[in-house]
């Protein structure tokens, strides 16, 4: 096989990978040498395949075809496909937040007969307030129940504007509306950017990136922000919590539970029926000492931002996982799972068990989920896991020991207690760093893993690189979970791997250099603190003015460059690797790399190079402090070079007593982590 090293830079990736080779089985890093060479024209954007006169490929280098069989030129192919990118990358993401309402005006209307119930009554009221519902002298059903109902409408809405979309800086949202790309509707916008895309339809290709900005607005501003302040009412807004990730959290004597997609309305109740008396009883009549439920992928970063679940891995871990042969069900829904799990999983005993009626995948057990019918239905796959945890063969089971403590569940609405203390909450501490010099800025490297990149290399290039920059990074994500499997999210981290003025900070308040905002819907907190730095002031008036970036090193999936794109339209410079399907038109990468920023003010850089990358990005925040006229940077070279401040440098990283003793993967220990006294 080729070597592991090239493959993945996580030493359990690697084993797993020497062990698939043991095993014959293939992972999708076999699947992907076989389809080389990759289509040149595909990589290109310049195949298209809209009507059924072609395909029709344009010649890159002009010797043959230069326009389709209807006429359209390379311009507007690629704009067209990226077009249908962004529309599918909006409608994953918006149609998980449509879900989690109708769980959510289920969960009001129907009691607790579901097992779902109001966990964040505060945020409850907080929300009713912001949506324009009556609270006062009202249960709290009613008001639930009305607030879904506001949510829910702004899926069909189609006037706009959609409610969440006030919370922008109002420069931000008069940049929309001068562009014509406010979203009027969620499902309104994807529906226009698809009809756009048909042939015969929209030929101009600006207009179509345009179109395709309002899409992607509407996902970032609209469901994914919708779907992150229902789970919070519902499952309880995060507070930091220590856990572990990397497949070592599989334990050997335990029955073995992998979560795997990105709701978390069945996974939060995997995690509640697994911790029933009669439940883990059932696990020790099986011969195992109790139940451990871990996660994959996004749903994992949900049950790990609530509840401290162990994280197994990111997107490329899902097949090395099933093929250690302690997993004893993984349990699916929907988005980033492999059809080829099942064929995999044979290796094992594995089941694989799909829920979603939008998500089947041939060779996977159905067991359809209901919200309903949650309770039931947890109990049921629990149940079927302590089953195939009697067929497991230890002598099989090959586990490799690697994991890496971490700590995570930061929002937009606690950071400001970390960053503050308990009594002078703000984010006033982090811009008056960022304005003296210690910190250069703050940068939201999320994303994907791809097959086409060396598992996880390029995030922790990229976050090794600005944290040695005095770069405060935020992240959700597969991005989130390759650094806590390298360990950039414990505290620790920041002697180990940031410059001299992010590591006075970070001791200064105890929280890593490197902070774990939740599963990619969760992007949208980054919007908030972005806007929140701005309500703030000192630093900006506009996104766009703030020394701030963005970052996707291993995008995969249509969702990224939907992600990238509503980053971009919200005025935040975006480093974006491999470079999307684009390269075939001059014009595409003219406005989405340096046009459009006149208009929103934020821009792409589409790169295939991680170190370039990483200049673009600071020099981004250099030239927003420049034009801030703030501080010079306080350490040149890790030496001090001016000013003194509030922030006591430390040479040796002494964690608060909270964080020291805080148990890992425990929910019950979840109130030791508080916000640091002032």
């Amino acid at each position: 096989m080729p070597n592991p090293q090239s493959r993945s830079a996580d030493p359990a990736a690697r084993e797993m990978l020497i062990r698939a080779a043991e095993l014959g089985a293939k992972t999708v890093w076999d699947r992907h040498d076989d389809l080389k060479p990759l289509c040149g024209f595909g990589e290109l954007g310049l195949c298209c395949d809209v009507c059924y006169m072609g395909p029709c490929r344009i010649d890159p280098f002009g010797e043959r075809a230069q326009v389709g069989a209807c006429g359209a030129d390379a311009h507007l192919i690629v704009a067209r496909n990226l077009a249908r990118a962004v529309a599918c990358g909006a409608a994953a993401h918006s149609d998980h937040g449509r879900e989690v309402v109708e769980v959510f005006r289920g969960a009001a209307e129907g009691g607790s007969a579901s097992g779902y119930a109001i966990s964040n009554p505060e945020k409850l009221l907080a929300l009713a307030a912001e949506w324009g519902v009556p609270s006062a002298n009202r249960a709290e059903r009613q008001v639930a129940a009305d607030l879904a109902a506001r949510m829910a409408a702004q899926f069909g809405l189609q006037d706009g504007p959609l409610v969440p979309l006030l919370r922008a800086p109002a420069e931000q949202r008069r940049r929309w509306q001068k562009m014509g790309i406010a979203p009027r509707g969620i499902d309104r916008e994807i529906v226009e950017l698809l009809h756009r895309t048909h042939h015969g339809v929209e030929s101009l290709p600006v207009a179509l990136l345009r179109a395709a900005m309002r899409a992607a607005l509407a996902d970032g501003w609209g469901g994914s922000m919708i779907a992150t302040d229902v789970q919070d009412v519902l499952f309880g807004g995060p507070m930091a919590i220590r856990s572990r990730a990397n497949l070592g959290v599989l334990e050997e004597k335990q029955v073995n539970i992998l979560v795997h997609g990105h709701e978390p309305v069945l996974s939060e109740m995997l995690v509640a029926a697994s911790r029933e008396s009669d439940m883990l009883a059932l696990a020790r009549q099986a011969g195992a000492e109790g139940i451990n439920i871990a996660g994959i992928c996004c749903t994992a970063n949900e049950i790990l931002m609530r509840q401290g679940m162990p994280i197994a891995g990111n997107y490329l871990h899902q097949e090395l996982a099933l093929l250690t042969g302690a997993v004893d069900l993984m349990v699916v829904d929907v988005q980033c799972v492999m059809p080829s799990l099942p064929q995999v999983a044979a290796c094992h005993h594995t089941k694989v068990v799909t829920t979603s009626s939008k998500a089947h995948v041939p060779g996977a057990e159905h067991i359809g989920f209901e919200a309903h019918d949650a309770k039931r239905t947890a109990r049921e796959i629990v149940a079927r896991a302590v089953e195939a945890f009697g067929r497991r063969d230890p002598a099989r089971v090959h586990i490799p020991r690697h994991r890496m403590d971490l700590v995570a569940g930061f929002t937009n609405e606690n950071l400001p207690h970390y960053l503050g203390g308990r009594f002078r909450a703000g984010y006033r501490p982090l811009i008056d760093a960022i304005a003296s010099g210690r910190i250069r800025g703050v940068v939201a490297v999320v994303g994907c893993n791809t097959a086409r990149i060396c598992q996880d290399s390029h995030h922790l290039a990229l976050v090794r690189r600005l944290l040695a920059q005095d770069v405060l990074v935020v992240q959700t994500g597969c991005s989130a979970i390759a650094c806590a499997k390298a360990g950039l999210l414990r505290p620790e981290a920041a002697i180990e791997f940031a410059g001299p003025g992010l590591q006075e900070v970070c001791a200064a308040v105890g929280v890593p250099p490197v902070l774990h905002l939740g599963s990619c819907v969760d992007n949208s907190r980054i919007l908030l603190v972005c806007s929140a730095l701005v309500a703030e002031g000192g630093i900006g008036s506009d996104l766009s003015e703030l020394p701030i970036a963005a970052a996707a090193p291993e995008a995969m999936s249509e969702k990224a460059i939907t992600i990238g794109l509503y980053a971009v339209a919200s005025g935040v410079f975006t480093a974006f690797t491999p470079v999307p399907r684009v390269a075939g038109s001059r014009v595409v990468r003219q406005y989405l790399e340096h046009d459009v920023e006149r208009e929103t003010g934020g821009r792409f850089l589409f790169t295939n190079d991680i170190e370039e990358a990483a200049q673009g990005i600071l020099a981004h925040l250099d030239s927003k402090r420049k034009a801030l006229n703030l501080a010079p940077m306080m350490y040149q070279n890790g030496v001090r070079s001016n000013g003194s401040g509030a922030f006591r440098a430390v040479s040796t990283y002494v964690p608060p007593a909270g964080l020291a003793s805080l148990g890992c993967g425990k929910a019950q220990e979840r109130s030791q982590l508080r916000p640091p006294e002032e």
